[in-house]
Protein backbone atom coordinates (compact mmCIF):
# COMPACT_ATOMS: atom_id res chain seq x y z
CA UNK A 1 0.00 0.00 0.00
CA UNK A 2 1.26 3.07 -0.73
CA UNK A 3 -0.48 6.60 0.22
CA UNK A 4 1.04 8.51 -2.72
CA UNK A 5 -0.25 12.12 -3.90
CA UNK A 6 -2.68 11.71 -6.37
CA UNK A 7 -0.82 8.49 -8.28
CA UNK A 8 -2.32 7.94 -12.05
CA UNK A 9 -2.47 4.02 -10.94
CA UNK A 10 -5.29 3.91 -8.50
CA UNK A 11 -8.68 3.83 -10.36
CA UNK A 12 -10.16 2.24 -8.02
CA UNK A 13 -8.71 3.78 -4.94
CA UNK A 14 -10.18 5.43 -1.69
CA UNK A 15 -9.82 9.23 -2.79
CA UNK A 16 -8.73 11.48 0.14
CA UNK A 17 -8.15 15.21 0.75
CA UNK A 18 -6.72 15.26 3.71
CA UNK A 19 -4.66 18.19 6.19
CA UNK A 20 -1.31 18.24 6.08
CA UNK A 21 -0.10 17.64 8.83
CA UNK A 22 -2.18 14.45 8.98
CA UNK A 23 0.64 13.15 6.23
CA UNK A 24 2.85 10.82 8.43
CA UNK A 25 -0.33 9.43 10.25
CA UNK A 26 -3.07 8.75 7.52
CA UNK A 27 -0.09 7.16 5.25
CA UNK A 28 0.55 4.98 8.23
CA UNK A 29 -3.15 4.46 8.55
CA UNK A 30 -3.73 3.62 4.54
CA UNK A 31 -0.90 1.27 4.82
CA UNK A 32 -2.80 -1.13 7.83
CA UNK A 33 -6.28 0.05 5.41
CA UNK A 34 -4.88 -1.94 2.51
CA UNK A 35 -3.57 -4.77 4.39
CA UNK A 36 -6.73 -5.17 6.53
CA UNK A 37 -9.24 -4.34 3.54
CA UNK A 38 -7.37 -4.75 0.30
CA UNK A 39 -8.15 -1.33 -0.71
CA UNK A 40 -5.52 1.39 -1.67
CA UNK A 41 -5.63 5.38 -0.80
CA UNK A 42 -5.28 7.93 -3.05
CA UNK A 43 -3.99 10.91 -0.82
CA UNK A 44 -4.11 14.53 -1.56
CA UNK A 45 -2.42 16.31 1.50
CA UNK A 46 -2.13 20.29 1.65
CA UNK A 47 -3.88 23.33 3.73
CA UNK A 48 -7.53 22.20 4.59
CA UNK A 49 -9.43 25.61 3.80
CA UNK A 50 -7.53 25.35 -0.31
CA UNK A 51 -8.36 21.44 -0.18
CA UNK A 52 -12.53 22.57 0.71
CA UNK A 53 -12.22 25.02 -1.91
CA UNK A 54 -11.38 22.44 -4.43
CA UNK A 55 -13.67 19.72 -3.48
CA UNK A 56 -16.60 22.39 -3.07
CA UNK A 57 -15.69 23.62 -7.28
CA UNK A 58 -15.88 20.34 -8.13
CA UNK A 59 -12.46 18.56 -6.88
CA UNK A 60 -12.41 14.70 -6.89
CA UNK A 61 -12.55 13.21 -3.90
CA UNK A 62 -14.36 10.66 -1.19
CA UNK A 63 -13.05 11.69 2.42
CA UNK A 64 -12.52 15.30 3.54
CA UNK A 65 -10.12 15.29 6.79
CA UNK A 66 -9.61 18.70 8.32
CA UNK A 67 -7.48 19.70 10.81
CA UNK A 68 -10.75 21.80 11.55
CA UNK A 69 -14.66 21.44 11.73
CA UNK A 70 -15.54 24.30 9.98
CA UNK A 71 -14.43 23.31 6.51
CA UNK A 72 -15.93 20.08 6.43
CA UNK A 73 -18.99 21.67 7.94
CA UNK A 74 -19.28 23.87 5.28
CA UNK A 75 -19.38 20.94 2.57
CA UNK A 76 -22.07 19.55 4.67
CA UNK A 77 -24.18 22.28 4.99
CA UNK A 78 -24.19 22.52 1.19
CA UNK A 79 -25.12 19.33 0.22
CA UNK A 80 -21.58 18.09 -0.55
CA UNK A 81 -20.85 15.36 1.52
CA UNK A 82 -22.47 13.76 4.77
CA UNK A 83 -22.76 14.89 8.36
CA UNK A 84 -19.47 15.63 10.17
CA UNK A 85 -17.31 13.65 12.59
CA UNK A 86 -14.76 14.35 15.43
CA UNK A 87 -11.55 12.28 15.05
CA UNK A 88 -8.90 13.92 16.21
CA UNK A 89 -7.35 16.58 18.10
CA UNK A 90 -4.30 18.56 18.08
CA UNK A 91 -2.87 21.51 19.99
CA UNK A 92 -0.91 24.93 19.07
CA UNK A 93 2.85 24.82 20.09
CA UNK A 94 5.64 27.62 19.41
CA UNK A 95 8.61 25.62 17.42
CA UNK A 96 11.89 27.96 18.67
CA UNK A 97 15.16 28.20 17.03
CA UNK A 98 17.97 27.24 18.87
CA UNK A 99 19.70 29.95 21.21
CA UNK A 100 16.85 31.68 21.96
CA UNK A 101 15.78 31.87 25.44
CA UNK A 102 11.91 31.37 25.33
CA UNK A 103 9.57 29.40 27.83
CA UNK A 104 5.85 29.55 28.40
CA UNK A 105 5.97 32.28 30.84
CA UNK A 106 7.97 35.02 28.44
CA UNK A 107 6.49 33.67 25.36
CA UNK A 108 4.56 36.54 24.45
CA UNK A 109 7.03 39.27 25.91
CA UNK A 110 9.17 37.13 23.13
CA UNK A 111 6.54 37.10 20.37
CA UNK A 112 5.98 41.30 20.73
CA UNK A 113 9.52 41.39 20.73
CA UNK A 114 10.06 43.53 18.11
CA UNK A 115 13.61 42.10 16.90
CA UNK A 116 11.95 38.69 16.84
CA UNK A 117 10.79 37.03 13.61
CA UNK A 118 7.43 35.58 14.44
CA UNK A 119 5.49 33.19 11.89
CA UNK A 120 2.34 31.60 11.06
CA UNK A 121 0.33 29.63 8.07
CA UNK A 122 -2.14 31.65 6.89
CA UNK A 123 -5.44 31.87 8.14
CA UNK A 124 -8.48 30.70 6.13
CA UNK A 125 -6.30 29.13 3.31
CA UNK A 126 -4.83 26.96 6.52
CA UNK A 127 -6.25 26.29 9.81
CA UNK A 128 -3.00 26.57 11.53
CA UNK A 129 -2.86 30.45 10.81
CA UNK A 130 -6.41 30.72 12.29
CA UNK A 131 -5.47 29.08 15.29
CA UNK A 132 -2.34 30.82 15.77
CA UNK A 133 -4.65 34.24 14.99
CA UNK A 134 -6.62 33.33 17.65
CA UNK A 135 -3.96 33.17 20.72
CA UNK A 136 -3.31 37.12 19.01
CA UNK A 137 -7.11 37.52 19.94
CA UNK A 138 -6.34 36.00 23.11
CA UNK A 139 -3.68 38.62 24.35
CA UNK A 140 -6.32 41.07 24.32
CA UNK A 141 -6.96 40.77 27.99
CA UNK A 142 -3.28 40.18 29.26
CA UNK A 143 -1.32 43.27 27.20
CA UNK A 144 -2.48 46.31 25.57
CA UNK A 145 -2.69 46.62 21.60
CA UNK A 146 -0.74 42.80 21.93
CA UNK A 147 -3.24 41.57 19.23
CA UNK A 148 -2.56 44.54 16.87
CA UNK A 149 0.93 44.19 17.09
CA UNK A 150 1.09 40.39 16.67
CA UNK A 151 -1.01 40.50 13.61
CA UNK A 152 0.92 42.89 12.34
CA UNK A 153 4.20 41.41 12.41
CA UNK A 154 3.62 37.75 12.12
CA UNK A 155 5.20 35.82 8.63
CA UNK A 156 2.96 34.18 7.04
CA UNK A 157 4.78 31.72 5.48
CA UNK A 158 3.47 28.61 5.28
CA UNK A 159 -0.11 27.05 4.21
CA UNK A 160 -0.82 29.45 1.36
CA UNK A 161 -1.85 28.92 -2.56
CA UNK A 162 1.80 30.77 -2.85
CA UNK A 163 3.93 29.99 -0.11
CA UNK A 164 7.18 28.55 -0.57
CA UNK A 165 7.44 24.88 -0.80
CA UNK A 166 10.41 23.20 1.12
CA UNK A 167 12.90 20.71 -0.24
CA UNK A 168 10.93 17.23 -0.24
CA UNK A 169 11.18 15.36 2.53
CA UNK A 170 11.68 18.30 4.30
CA UNK A 171 9.30 19.81 7.48
CA UNK A 172 8.24 22.97 6.72
CA UNK A 173 8.36 24.86 10.25
CA UNK A 174 12.11 23.74 10.83
CA UNK A 175 12.80 24.38 7.32
CA UNK A 176 12.01 28.28 7.69
CA UNK A 177 13.55 28.62 10.84
CA UNK A 178 16.37 27.19 9.66
CA UNK A 179 16.79 29.68 6.15
CA UNK A 180 16.63 32.36 8.97
CA UNK A 181 12.81 33.09 8.07
CA UNK A 182 11.48 32.93 11.91
CA UNK A 183 12.40 32.60 15.17
CA UNK A 184 9.42 31.87 16.56
CA UNK A 185 6.93 29.42 14.30
CA UNK A 186 3.32 29.26 15.99
CA UNK A 187 2.88 25.79 14.73
CA UNK A 188 0.81 22.39 15.87
CA UNK A 189 2.29 20.66 18.29
CA UNK A 190 2.92 17.57 15.97
CA UNK A 191 4.41 19.38 13.90
CA UNK A 192 6.86 20.36 15.82
CA UNK A 193 7.69 17.32 17.30
CA UNK A 194 8.59 16.50 13.47
CA UNK A 195 10.84 19.29 12.87
CA UNK A 196 12.60 18.53 16.25
CA UNK A 197 13.35 14.91 14.51
CA UNK A 198 14.71 16.85 11.73
CA UNK A 199 17.07 19.25 14.10
CA UNK A 200 16.52 17.77 17.65
CA UNK A 201 18.15 21.78 18.66
CA UNK A 202 14.93 23.06 17.84
CA UNK A 203 12.94 24.01 20.96
CA UNK A 204 8.93 22.97 21.28
CA UNK A 205 7.51 25.66 24.00
CA UNK A 206 4.08 25.24 25.29
CA UNK A 207 1.52 28.10 25.28
CA UNK A 208 0.35 29.30 28.31
CA UNK A 209 -2.82 28.47 29.39
CA UNK A 210 -4.21 31.74 28.81
CA UNK A 211 -3.19 31.85 25.32
CA UNK A 212 -3.73 28.19 24.91
CA UNK A 213 -5.63 26.98 21.88
CA UNK A 214 -7.24 23.53 20.69
CA UNK A 215 -7.55 22.20 17.28
CA UNK A 216 -10.83 20.00 16.61
CA UNK A 217 -10.18 17.58 13.36
CA UNK A 218 -13.37 16.44 11.19
CA UNK A 219 -14.33 13.92 8.97
CA UNK A 220 -16.67 13.93 6.51
CA UNK A 221 -17.51 11.64 3.14
CA UNK A 222 -18.48 12.95 -0.18
CA UNK A 223 -22.24 12.11 -1.30
CA UNK A 224 -21.21 10.24 -4.19
CA UNK A 225 -18.42 8.09 -2.20
CA UNK A 226 -17.75 4.86 -3.10
CA UNK A 227 -18.10 1.77 -0.32
CA UNK A 228 -14.42 2.04 0.16
CA UNK A 229 -14.61 5.26 1.00
CA UNK A 230 -16.97 4.68 4.35
CA UNK A 231 -14.96 1.65 4.82
CA UNK A 232 -11.30 3.94 5.22
CA UNK A 233 -13.49 6.34 7.15
CA UNK A 234 -14.92 3.76 9.47
CA UNK A 235 -11.35 2.61 9.97
CA UNK A 236 -9.91 6.07 11.03
CA UNK A 237 -12.44 5.95 13.33
CA UNK A 238 -11.53 2.28 14.69
CA UNK A 239 -9.22 1.47 17.78
CA UNK A 240 -6.68 0.38 15.49
CA UNK A 241 -6.66 3.88 13.23
CA UNK A 242 -6.97 5.88 16.54
CA UNK A 243 -3.51 4.09 17.99
CA UNK A 244 -2.08 5.17 15.04
CA UNK A 245 -3.09 9.15 15.08
CA UNK A 246 -2.10 8.68 18.88
CA UNK A 247 1.00 7.29 18.15
CA UNK A 248 1.84 10.49 15.68
CA UNK A 249 0.98 12.94 19.06
CA UNK A 250 -2.57 13.42 18.14
CA UNK A 251 -5.34 13.43 20.78
CA UNK A 252 -7.55 10.00 19.67
CA UNK A 253 -11.28 11.08 20.98
CA UNK A 254 -12.35 7.45 20.17
CA UNK A 255 -9.91 5.20 21.65
CA UNK A 256 -10.84 3.29 24.33
CA UNK A 257 -9.52 4.21 27.74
Amino acid sequence: MSVSTMSANAADAVLLHAAGSLRGALTEVGDAFEKSAGLKVQAKFGPSGLLKDEIATGGKAEIFASANMEHPQALAKTGRSAPVVLFARNKLCALVRPGLAVTSENLLERMLDPDVKLATSTPKADPSGDYAFETFRKTEGIRPNARATLETKALQLTGGATSAAPPTGRNPYGWHIAEGRADIFLAYCTAARDARKENPELQTVALPEALAVSADYGLTVTKDASPGAYQFALFMLSSEGQRVLASHGFSAPNLPD
